[in-house]
């Protein structure tokens, strides 16, 4: 699905991508496009959406940050931008929080670890994010 939204409607956006959650076996997301795409603000207004109330950054120099709903679901928010390599995403252990039981994982620049995500395709929420013109955004939302 495709759709060309402005931040006025980012709230009609962040409905569609919980449909998709919730209708399917999901429970990683992957988010692509250049800088300034609006990556961290879709996440950044997901997780509003779901109540949470802590500062909610991009963890560009942390690699990850971890964030629990009072439902219990645990969502690890991932930024790849700086990792170097595959083999460093998993000797950091970060493989392991795919698997997690009751968690969402969310990740930014995730072509990195592509060729784990390949055996996961029942799994993942793939979104891309592009600059149209006049501050307006294309998401495309692919569930394989």
């Amino acid at each position: 699905m495709k759709k060309i939204y402005n931040l006025a409607q980012l709230p009609e956006i962040i409905n569609l991508i919980i449909v998709s959650l919730k209708s399917n076996s999901i429970n990683i997301v992957t988010l692509t496009g250049q800088l300034g795409a609006g990556k961290t603000t879709l996440v950044q207004s997901l997780l509003r959406t779901w109540g949470v109330q802590e500062a909610i950054t991009s963890p560009t120099f942390t690699y990850v940050n971890c964030y629990k709903l009072n439902t219990g679901l645990k969502i690890y928010h991932f930024d790849l931008y700086r990792l170097l390599t595959l083999d460093n995403f998993i000797e950091l252990g970060f493989d392991e929080y795919l698997g997690q039981p009751n968690s969402l994982v969310i990740i930014e620049w995730p072509e990195i670890i592509a060729p784990i995500l390949k055996n996961l395709p029942e799994r993942v929420l793939r979104i891309n994010l592009e600059h149209v013109e006049n501050g307006e955004r294309k998401l495309s939302l692919i569930c394989d």
